[in-house]
């Protein structure tokens, strides 16, 4: 506008100026000259006229680039914003959104969508009142996101547009959540039974002191209860960093020596995630359960659906007493007098061990008085031979009842007792099991994290050889004149020599006194060896499966030839590999339909059961399993391959 009033009023004086002049050389007749003034006039009028438009022209032109410029620079930026983004009408309706926003609420159309219809947990009430004091937070996928929101007055169209601000909280909530973490030095008292009191003093005190500096490292608030056992509360994020350490506390304590024959170790329990503190304790105490259920030296790290493992690379020393086989025997046989009759459950494709334990108990709930029925599969492979012998003495339905008998006779007083087995899913009628109103479970395998819930009797003994032996020992405490059929003893037996085999794994004291207790009660040792004795095809197959082994590491690896349709050969070619000089481990592969199987064996330097837990698997640390379900032997081979490089990376 400036401009153009200084272009009129220079025309302006121009033709003031031009005039004066014209009629002053009229006046004195000079007519030629006023014509040439008027020219003059004229083009120099044109000329300033083509200059002021040519400049406005420009003028606007620039402006109009600065404009389309400015409104891609600003819709870019919107559009990239690292925030989630969304303008909306005054009734929800969506109008535009960032790529954020589609891709945090996972939504690419939004034309006449609803923003309340996207944005779960969203209040469009609050949106609208457009003041901090109604902001709102929501959680989307593990994150945490304020929203806030701003008013925009659209002049064209006289109406307003909400925009909708999501502000990510999630790193600064992380910092200031805390964990609860419990620990507890779960081999206390066999350490300091094998130093004299003085250095036991020194040890418990070392110990202590390591606790309490790595509680200050981590900026922890830590308690100690009950002589050994301590309570931290601790920041999430520092969690985090002990889980990308392994937790070193555990090395650092086992380093500790006074003169003590026993390496001291932790059981450590972190809940996490929690609504509350409260919350964050339960998970806490439910890991420390699941720590020293696995044989201790480890940790366990929960959350409300997630569990994390570390540790447990050192061998399980026994430390059960009789007191606690007696206290258990009592509460089974109070259960039973209550119950109106007992049924007993094992694992999927059962053993010596599985069965041997359940034919044991069995005998003992009728010689209480009570009925009682084994439930029987239709795979017998692993016990056709004490089977076939078992049949000799008793009838069938003594014995045994098949799964549909048993679920239609089951009542509120029936107990079903699990033996061998307490993962949910190895067991072999789950169904049966979650129906029942009372449980009791007897196992020796290391807990797992899907472990059968609600029973009223748990007794899991993880260094325990087998759970024959622990049905060995209740059958001293459950009868006052304890009483086997040689058949029976001879069952319990088996099952010990399979567990441990032949007692050279995980055999201690306990092992010998219940294989004495059931060589008094008549078992035969040849006997029990005839049932481990093989056909000559098994023994081919088998030793075709062992040729195939290829070693890597100390590792065997070996694959049981396609006519091989059970988990027996496998698991007696991974015994015999532990044979070869060099071999720490070995891992044995077995297609059966369209899942294939593996057993692990090793010494206990490399913990088969760590790597078998990644693929689903669980069991001890030097023998363990897995299913890999529909999968065929070169997959199964390449997670196996990965699932080793793993735990040989994170133990360097």
């Amino acid at each position: 506008m400036d401009n153009k009033d200084n272009t009129y009023g220079k025309l302006l004086v121009l033709l003031i100026f031009s005039s004066m002049v014209t009629i002053f050389f009229i006046s004195e007749g000079y007519y030629i000259y006023s014509y040439i003034i008027i020219i003059l006039t004229l083009a120099m009028n044109s000329g300033i006229l083509y200059r002021a438009r040519y400049k406005e022209k420009k003028q606007v032109a620039d402006t109009e680039d600065i404009g389309r410029f400015s409104e891609y620079f600003i819709k870019d930026n919107l559009f990239k914003q690292i925030y989630p983004l969304a303008f909306i009408k005054e009734d929800g309706e969506m109008i535009w959104c960032n790529s954020r926003f589609k891709e945090v609420f996972e939504s690419e159309k939004i034309s006449g969508c609803n923003i309340a219809s996207i944005v779960r947990g969203l209040s469009l009430e609050n949106v609208l009142k457009m003041s901090k004091t109604y902001s709102q937070k929501i959680s989307i996928n593990r994150s945490s996101y304020e929203v806030y929101s701003k008013k925009i007055v659209d002049a064209y169209e006289n109406t307003n547009i909400i925009m909708v601000f999501f502000n990510d909280v999630t790193y600064i909530e992380e910092g200031t959540k805390e964990s609860i973490m419990l620990i507890d030095v779960d081999n206390l008292t066999e350490v300091s039974s094998s130093i004299d009191s003085i250095k036991s003093s020194l040890l418990v005190a070392e110990i202590d002191s390591v606790i309490t500096e790595y509680a200050k490292s981590l900026n922890a608030m830590i308690k100690k209860y009950e002589g050994s056992k301590y309570i931290l509360s601790v920041s999430d994020s520092v969690i985090e960093a002990e889980m990308s350490k392994k937790f070193d506390i555990l090395d650092r304590v086992r380093e500790i020596s006074v003169g003590n024959k026993l390496e001291p170790t932790l059981s450590i329990g972190v809940g996490r995630g929690g609504v509350n503190p409260r919350e964050n304790q339960k998970y806490a105490v439910t890991a420390l359960e699941l720590s020293l259920g696995r044989g201790g030296d480890q940790v366990v790290v929960k959350r409300k659906d997630k569990l994390c493992f570390f540790g447990g690379n050192t061998k399980e020393i026994e430390r059960r007493t009789r007191v606690r086989a007696r206290v258990i025997a009592r509460s089974l046989i109070d259960l039973v007098y209550e119950s109106s009759k007992v049924y007993i459950v094992g694992h999927k494709n059962p053993d010596m061990d599985c069965f041997g334990a359940a034919v044991g108990i069995s005998s003992v709930i009728r010689q209480l008085g009570k009925n009682c029925k084994i439930l029987m599969g239709n795979d017998t492979r692993g016990i056709d031979l004490y089977l076939k012998k078992l049949k000799e003495q008793y009838k069938s339905e003594e014995l045994f009842i098949d799964y549909d008998s048993a679920m239609n006779n089951l009542d509120d007083d029936t107990l079903v007792i699990v033996v061998d087995v307490h993962a949910r899913n190895y067991v072999s009628n789950i169904e049966l099991v979650d129906r029942a109103k009372k449980v009791v479970i007897i196992d020796h395998h290391r807990r797992s994290a899907d472990a059968i819930e609600g029973a009223l009797l748990t007794y899991i003994e993880v260094y325990a050889s087998s759970t024959s032996e622990l049905i060995t020992e209740m059958v001293q405490y459950m009868l006052d004149k304890p009483k086997l059929k040689q058949i029976e003893a001879e069952g319990l037996l088996a099952g010990i020599c399979v567990d441990t085999k032949n007692f050279y794994f995980k055999t201690g004291v306990r092992t010998f006194e219940a294989a004495s207790f059931l060589r008094r009660l008549g078992a035969d040792t040849i006997d029990v060896k005839k049932m481990f004795s093989d056909d000559l095809e098994s023994y081919i197959k088998r030793s075709d499966t062992i040729k195939s082994a290829t070693v890597e590491n100390g590792i065997a690896i070996a694959i049981c030839p396609s006519s091989v349709k059970d988990t027996i050969i496998p698991a007696q070619a991974a015994d015999e590999l532990l044979n070869i000089t060099s071999i720490k481990a070995s891992f044995v592969l077995v297609k059966i339909n369209n899942d294939v199987s593996i057993s692990g064996r090793s010494f206990g330097d490399i913990n088969v059961q760590v790597i078998l837990e990644s693929l689903g698997g669980g069991g001890h640390m030097n023998i363990a399993g897995t299913k890999l379900f529909d999968s065929t032997i070169d997959e199964a081979l390449v997670r196996l391959k990965k699932a080793i490089g793993k735990y040989l990376e994170e133990g360097d």
